[in-house]
C-alpha cells in the first residue's frame, strides 16, 4: 500500500476543524476507515453527531470538558495530559495494526505547545521511516504549529482571519462554530 501523506491546517482563521471534518467525511464516503481524534475538546459539538452516523468513522476524545487552558488547575492539566497520551497511544496501536486509513488529530498543536502530551508519541505517529509499517493519511489541525510539525507535513494550509463576527461581539453559535 502507498504511504499516506500528512496535512496541517493552521492559522488564526476559522475553518481548520471544518476542513478536517470535510476530508474525514470524504474518506468515509469512499469506504476508508477514519479515526477522528479530538484534543482539548470535551464539550458536545455538532460535528460529533454527524460523524458518529458514518460507517467506518470512529471518534476518540476526552469524555470530560476541561474548559480553557488558562482556567485549568495543575491537577486538571496532568489529567488531560494522561488522556491525550492515551489517545496518541491508541492512534499508534491502530496504525501499527493497519486499522485506520485516515487519522485526524484535531487541535493537536495546542497540547504540543502547552506540554499536555508526550511530543515523542506524536513524532512516532508521524514518522514514516519504517517501510514495513502501514502509514495512514494524517490530518493535524491547530494554531501555531511547531517548526518540526510544519516541516514534516506534505500539505500546509493556513487559514487567515480577515474579518470575524467575534470582533463585533457576536459569540460562537451552535451548528456554525461548534
Amino acid at each position: 500500500m502507498e504511504k499516506g501523506l500528512i496535512h496541517l491546517y493552521t492559522g488564526d482563521g476559522k475553518g481548520k476543524t471544518t476542513a478536517a471534518v470535510g476530508l474525514a467525511v470524504r474518506a468515509a464516503g469512499a469506504g476508508k476507515r477514519v479515526l477522528f481524534i479530538q484534543f482539548m475538546k470535551g464539550r458536545d459539538t455538532g460535528e460529533l453527531h454527524a460523524l458518529n452516523r458514518l460507517p467506518g468513522m470512529e471518534i476518540l476524545r476526552s469524555e470530560k470538558d476541561f474548559g480553557f487552558y488558562f482556567q485549568m488547575s495543575e491537577a486538571e492539566k496532568k489529567e488531560l495530559t494522561r488522556i491525550h497520551n492515551g489517545l496518541l497511544k491508541q492512534a499508534l496501536e491502530r496504525t501499527e495494526a493497519g486499522e485506520a486509513d485516515v487519522i485526524v488529530l484535531d487541535e493537536v498543536t495546542y497540547p504540543v505547545n502547552w506540554k499536555l502530551l508526550e511530543e515523542d508519541l506524536l513524532r512516532r505517529l508521524l514518522s514514516r521511516t519504517d517501510d514495513k509499517r502501514h502509514f495512514p493519511e494524517i490530518v493535524c489541525t491547530g494554531r501555531d504549529p511547531q517548526e518540526w510539525l510544519t516541516a514534516c507535513a506534505d500539505y500546509v494550509t493556513r487559514m487567515e482571519c480577515v474579518k470575524h463576527p467575534f470582533d463585533r461581539g457576536i459569540g460562537a453559535r451552535k451548528g456554525i462554530e461548534y
